[in-house]
């Protein structure tokens, strides 16, 4: 499969540059040139390594022959708690598709594990050193940590803002001891941190310099791994003929993003819900089609606390009929007026995949009291957030919540809601009495490179 950057659809990459790099030379991000569709038939009552595997390998191309695709997707899957990885719940009138039965109780995981086993497998072969750099706003930084640590021949640095997480999401970043895992903790939100890691990529001396790659939802490789579970939970619907249609909670677009991929590629979704907390962006944009930046509000569901949605790009392309010059034109334009209007026409166009739906502290909070009062559930407030939107936007069919995160990550929010206590799974009790390991830094490109190159 060749891929392309949505800056410059002219340049032709292969997935081994794609994976790697993370983000084009020219700010664009990685999509194939061209989309395959898939036989569904020919998926179901598959496991879901196996399932995983016939999606994955025509994305890869030569990167790697289809047994050892194969042989890694088992080994990055056998650190779950499910043996097929997800589970799909019965809850009330919808279903929730549970996506945190990995390591750091994230959906992250899903793909992180995967993306890990994919450097350690290039790095022994190519005999090269990476040095990866990601900007989390809770659970990327702790899925990626948990899939790089202590691998030879890659350094992993996460910027998370400090304070602006929950202490259990830092817990299982900073309490680790591997010699190649530095966590930052920078003096800003989660949008400065995520600035800062794409500043040093469009610094190409800086990124060459020191091998930068990068597992931000933006690497397309965490993308195709994230579409499988939509297949999956197609599979395990009773009706497949009822129309389908998933609340995704999200702030940086990469997971409901992943669903329109799997539609793309033929699973016969109706529509994607983008469900956000009250850092709305994409509210605003796919509701009333402006995509305004405005202030960065702290919640309770602090993984969408975001105002710069990276993967929104990819869509945007779309919108923009494949057109790569006018999409450098739009992010320009975007980053200099903090704005961008889409007009009608392509607003209708993004209505027929895409939904949206809103919640502010009040309502998480509620729905998390009322789920658990009449299903005995307790949702993450994120999750909350996904499930939340089934009750705003009316829809026939088929109804999944994707539940992103464990709710014990998030132990105020839910001690506020149903005065419950949320326990980590006993295997990561340790965690919250361990020695945490962290450098506080100003929100300074050259204070921040200063320190990746002080440790490479």
């Amino acid at each position: 499969m060749e891929y392309i950057s949505t800056r410059n659809n002219k340049k032709i990459f292969e997935f081994k540059d794609v994976f790697v790099k993370g983000l084009a030379d020219d700010g664009g991000l990685f999509i194939p040139r061209s989309l395959h569709k898939i036989d569904i038939n020919q998926l179901k009552n598959l496991e879901y390594s196996e399932l995983a595997k016939k999606i994955i390998y025509p994305f890869i191309g030569n990167f790697m022959t289809e047994n050892d695709l194969g042989k890694i997707i088992n080994k990055s899957y056998s650190v779950f708690r499910k043996k097929n990885v997800v589970d799909l719940v019965k809850v009330g009138d919808c279903s929730v598709l549970e996506l945190f039965h990995g390591p750091t109780l994230a959906f992250k995981d899903v793909a992180m594990q995967l993306l890990g086993n994919f450097y350690e497998y290039y790095l022994n072969i190519e005999n090269e050193k990476l040095n990866i750099v990601v900007a989390t706003s809770g659970d990327t930084g702790a899925a990626a940590i948990d899939a790089i640590k202590g691998k030879k021949n890659v350094n992993i640095f996460v910027l998370h803002p400090h304070n602006r997480i929950s202490s259990v999401q830092r817990k299982l970043m900073t309490t680790g001891k591997d010699k190649n895992v530095f966590n930052i903790a920078v003096n800003g939100n989660f949008d400065d941190c995520q600035n800062l890691v794409k500043t040093m990529f469009s610094d190409k001396d800086f990124s060459n310099d020191i091998k930068m790659s990068g597992v931000n939802s933006i690497n397309w490789a965490r993308i195709i791994a994230q579409s499988v579970y939509y297949f999956y939970s197609y599979f395990l619907t009773k009706d497949n003929k009822k129309p389908l249609n998933f609340s995704v909670p999200t702030g940086n677009f990469g997971d409901v993003y992943a669903g329109y991929l799997a539609k793309k590629m033929g699973l016969p979704i109706n529509k994607l819900i983008v469900a956000t907390n009250q850092n709305d962006i994409l509210h605003r944009a796919i509701s009333k089609g402006t995509y305004e930046v405005e202030k960065v509000y702290e919640t309770i569901s602090p993984s969408m606390d975001i105002q710069i949605a990276s993967n929104f790009e990819r869509l945007l392309y779309d919108l923009n009929n494949c057109n790569d010059i006018r999409t450098a034109e739009v992010m320009k334009n975007i980053k200099e007026d903090r704005k961008y209007i889409i007009n009608q026409e392509k607003l209708n166009v993004i209505n027929n995949d895409f939904l949206s739906s809103r919640m502010s502290e009040e309502e998480v909070i509620k729905t998390i009291n009322t789920v658990y009062e009449k299903y005995n559930v307790v949702l993450d407030p994120h999750s909350a957030i996904g499930y939340g939107a089934f009750d705003k936007i009316n829809l026939d069919g088929n109804n999944i919540v994707l539940a992103t995160a464990h709710p014990c990550k998030f132990p105020d929010a839910i001690k506020k809601a149903i005065n419950l206590k949320a326990d980590l799974p006993e295997e990561l009790m340790f965690v919250l009495n361990e020695k945490e390991k962290f450098d506080i830094i100003d929100n300074n490109i050259d204070k921040i490179k200063k320190y990746i190159k002080e440790r490479i």
